[in-house]
């Protein structure tokens, strides 16, 4: 009896070991005397120790920030760029027997990738076509991590830190492009007043009458501030009448 019980506690430790419970975003790549055997789970599971191994895989998102990478563009401006990518296991049987290790194999090629891509881009696309960057990060990482059975959801590049000197002669061009925007609107500003005062005076010469009036009017305008001395011209036309009634 007292031989019995050690061989009871040993089946009883081994039936223990060999339950395996997976939750419902893990999976279980099974190896059966280190050949590859199937996928378990999610739930309870049962292994035979020492025959079977098992290796668990998560589903769910990952997330890896990119470290800041030293970049040179292809208009020779130095920076650094860091990104953050969005990946996730779609075949676990993939990612444990196609690669060893394919967290640090996606984040290393992640890196390279940065760099290469960005490389090829000029400083102008970098700040304002980061959409199509993202883009083309996302179609070559996913186009490499295929065979790992990693599906790359999303890439967005964070931050591009740019040196002093870089930032300085950015703010310079925008002031010079400021005024230039606020000469050209200036002069668009002149060119209509003279249009439309070129149609008032075409409109004036039309009529004497009308110009009288419009004397009259500025007159009232003038006459409005009482500090200054109102010069009122006459019109000759007005005095025309006057001259021909003294030689009558």
């Amino acid at each position: 009896m007292l031989g019995f019980t050690p061989l009871l506690i040993i089946a009883v430790v081994a039936i223990m070991s060999s339950i395996k419970i997976l939750n419902e975003y893990e999976r279980g790549v099974v190896f059966t005397l280190g050949r590859y055997s199937g996928l378990r789970g999610p739930g309870i599971t049962f292994i035979f120790p020492v025959i079977q191994q098992m290796v668990r895989v998560s589903l769910r998102t990952i997330v890896f920030d990119v470290p800041p990478q030293d970049i040179i563009t292809r208009d020779n401006v130095s920076l650094k760029v860091n990104a953050v990518i969005y990946y996730r296991v779609v075949a676990p049987d993939k990612a444990i027997l196609q690669v060893e290790n394919f967290i640090y194999a996606t984040s290393q090629l992640s890196q390279t990738t940065l760099r290469s891509v960005l490389g090829k881009s000029e400083l102008d696309d970098l700040l304002s076509n980061r959409d199509k960057i993202n883009m083309e990060l996302q179609q070559i990482l996913d186009q490499h991590t295929e065979p790992w059975g990693v599906k790359i959801s999303n890439v967005e590049v964070k931050n591009v830190d740019l040196p002093v000197e870089m930032q300085r002669a950015m703010a310079k061009q925008a002031e010079a492009e400021r005024e230039r925007r606020a000469k050209i609107i200036h002069a668009e500003g002149e060119l209509q007043a003279s249009e439309k005062l070129a149609q008032a005076a075409a409109m004036l010469s039309r009529d004497p009458a009308a110009i009288q009036l419009r004397y009259l009017q500025t007159l009232t305008e003038i006459a409005s501030e009482k500090s200054s001395t109102t010069i009122f011209p006459v019109p000759i036309d007005f005095m025309a009448s006057f001259m021909k009634k003294g030689t009558s």
